[in-house]
């Protein structure tokens, strides 16, 4: 199947809005006019993070860098502070191609798509941001969380893990500060956490549903040998910290690979709204307490 056809027949064939599928299909269509324009051309199947880099570069992002060239994180913090409008927008193209991408190896056409994620400005959260997720946003983030595997992260079981804390309630300063020195295993089988407050005292005891235990007993498996004197719990790829900011890119990575998170309508007026961001879903809670 050409590129161009598997862009109509997976809009044809998806669930997204009338108004998304055309903002994906001027999205991905510039992309693919783009490799064809390339000499020599740029097979879109077997395109590079590069390549996709170099198209956002070249038709949209350089009036907004200031002559920086777009190679990596400093360009990306750069394009969310200055111009959170052009940022936002940024993302909503790499989404469409995430998405196109998925499609494509859905359907056998290439092998794991490039993790994307790695383009995405983490533009900071919008004026207006709801603070909580909708009981079917919830349910799809935990199918998306469900699904971010190994095919999209070398560190799958940590990214998984962070936002189950998300859900229970852990605001993301708490979750990249957590210490694995102050998990507690209980004998009926649960886990208590305790954070950390501003001082790096011990906080609020937190007792952790099954499911989030379940998820830190799968990352503590495979959680790499800390750096020296690290004691958090969630670790980089350098074995350290993570940074404060990096709960709110990879919840954006995430919703990134569902239109119905990607792209968030209200119900009632049909109006966009703001991207899923780790804030709002420390607002949500895993479950809906009685009376909700």
């Amino acid at each position: 199947m050409e590129p161009v056809d598997l862009l109509h027949d997976w809009l044809a064939t998806s669930t997204l809005r009338p108004s998304t599928r055309a903002e994906y299909l001027r999205e991905v269509t510039s992309f693919l006019q783009w490799c064809a324009r390339q000499q020599p051309p740029v097979d879109p199947y077997t395109a590079r993070l590069q390549d996709i880099a170099d198209w956002s570069h070249y038709l949209y992002l350089a009036p907004y860098l200031d002559g920086r060239p777009f190679n990596g994180p400093d360009a990306l913090g750069h394009l969310a502070a200055k111009h959170p409008e052009a940022a936002r927008s940024h993302d909503r193209r790499i989404t469409a191609l995430t998405q196109y991408y998925d499609s494509a190896c859905a359907r056998g056409l290439t092998g794991v798509p490039s993790n994307l994620a790695a383009l995405r400005s983490g533009v900071h959260r919008p004026a207006g941001a709801k603070n909580k997720l909708t009981p079917r946003e919830r349910a799809v983030l935990l199918a998306a969380t469900g699904g971010w595997g190994p095919q999209r992260s070398k560190y799958w079981q940590r990214d998984q893990l962070v936002v189950y804390l998300l859900l229970e309630g852990l605001r993301p300063a708490q979750v990249v500060r957590l210490d694995v020195r102050h998990l507690y295993p209980q004998s009926d089988g649960t886990i208590e956490v305790r954070t950390p407050d501003d001082h790096e005292n011990v906080g609020k005891k937190y007792v952790l549903d099954p499911l989030t235990g379940a998820a830190l007993n799968r990352y503590l498996d495979v959680r790499p040998e800390p750096s020296d004197g690290a004691h958090a719990l969630l670790l980089s790829h350098r074995r350290e910290q993570l940074n404060h900011w990096w709960p709110g890119r990879l919840v954006q990575e995430i919703a990134a690979t569902h239109p119905l998170l990607a792209d968030r309508k209200d119900p009632d007026t049909g109006e966009a709204l703001p991207p899923v961001t780790a804030d709002a879903i420390a607002h949500t809670g895993l479950w809906d307490s009685p009376g909700q």
